[in-house]
C-alpha cells in the first residue's frame, strides 16, 4: 500500500519538549503519531471499508523475481523438439 505524507502545525517549543521526553524512552514522535493515526482510522472507518481496502491492497501485483530462468522446453538430444503427435521420423 502506498503511503502519503501529512503535514500539521504544532507549537515548536511543545514539539521540542515532546521529542526530548520521547527520546528518553527511546521513542519517536513520528512513530507515535503513526500509531495514533492507525488507532483513529480503526476507530472511525467501518470494518467493511477497512476489509475492502485490505483486499484491494492485497490484490495489487507484486514485482516478480526476474532472476529466475524460464523452464526449458522438451528438446531431444540432437536439439530437435520432441514430436508428440505419434508420427515417426
Amino acid at each position: 500500500m502506498s503511503k502519503k505524507t501529512i503535514t500539521i502545525s504544532f507549537d515548536e517549543e511543545k514539539l521540542n519538549a515532546l521529542k526530548m521526553y520521547l527520546m528518553q524512552k527511546n521513542m519517536q514522535a513520528e512513530k507515535e503519531l503513526e500509531k495514533a493515526l492507525e488507532t483513529l482510522y480503526t476507530k472511525t472507518v467501518p470494518a467493511g471499508v477497512r476489509e475492502f481496502i485490505e483486499m484491494k491492497s492485497d490484490a495489487t501485483p507484486k514485482p516478480t523475481d526476474k532472476s529466475r530462468k524460464p523452464k526449458p522446453s522438451s528438446v531431444s538430444a540432437v536439439g530437435i523438439p520432441d514430436r508428440t503427435d505419434g508420427d515417426s521420423v
